[in-house]
């Protein structure tokens, strides 16, 4: 049987997956992560990198350059029985030539997650594809706008996994403070506050159960639950300023 042209080798040198065989790890690198249960983990992987040269297809080669990529490889070394074992998979054309390079590719790979769901909080939360402006300047205005309701949305969601004993104070005003005590009285008497029972309180607005083994809310669900809290607390405070007249 005879080859198609076009399924010629088209890479110098082993394929992807054997480049790997010659070369030794180059180190460790440690990371904490949450996992679908928001529990917190951990995992030492063993880093490789590699450069692999791609070819054009044939009958493109005068047209277009070789590609000198660095295939990089992170597997953990010592998985728990519980979880499957990391490994990740980085093709990039990034300069990798030592340790310190591989580590900050992974590190900034780390970072693909939290700007998928910054998008996706603009996308679903903020419907940004279902605008229909007819002038250019007033869509860039709404973009602006939509850009700040998501990062902030965003921000608050990964602050409270982030950092769950924060002030409240920190994202809420007092208003809302109020508002969220007096609808969920769950706060002991005289308890330090902290931010996670608020932000729950909120994630709950927007439809979270709240079940002690689930997952931790998401954008989508903060998104829904802010949405309902501006409008209660608004109405609270017409309510409160109606007593005030009337007192």
């Amino acid at each position: 049987m005879t080859r198609s042209p076009r399924r010629e080798r088209r890479r110098d040198g082993p394929a992807k997956g054997s480049c790997f065989n010659s070369v030794s790890a180059c180190g460790t690198h440690q990371i904490s992560f949450r996992d679908a249960s928001g529990r917190d983990q951990g995992a030492l992987l063993s880093v490789t990198f590699a450069t692999m040269t791609v070819r054009p297809p044939i009958g493109k080669q005068k047209r277009y350059e070789r590609l000198r990529l660095q295939i990089i490889h992170a597997r953990e070394t010592d998985p728990p029985a519980d979880r499957p074992p990391l490994f990740w998979k980085l093709i990039t054309n990034l300069n990798v030539a030592t340790h310190d390079d591989a580590v900050r590719m992974l590190d900034w790979y780390a970072r693909r997650w939290s700007i998928e769901t910054f998008f996706k909080t603009l996308k679903t939360g903020c419907r940004i594809e279902e605008v229909r402006l007819t002038t250019a300047d007033r869509l860039a205005n709404y973009i602006a706008l939509c850009c700040v309701l998501a990062w902030r949305i965003h921000w608050m969601t990964m602050l409270r996994r982030g950092h769950p004993e924060a002030p409240p104070g920190a994202v809420f005003t007092d208003l809302e403070l109020e508002f969220l005590e007096r609808l969920m009285p769950t706060t002991k008497a005289g308890a330090a506050r902290s931010l996670d029972p608020y932000m729950i309180r909120v994630a709950r607005l927007g439809g979270y159960l709240a079940r002690s083994r689930g997952p931790p809310p998401g954008a989508t669900v903060m998104w829904r639950g802010f949405g309902r809290l501006a409008d209660l607390v608004e109405g609270y405070a017409a309510g409160k300023d109606r007593q005030t007249a009337c007192g």
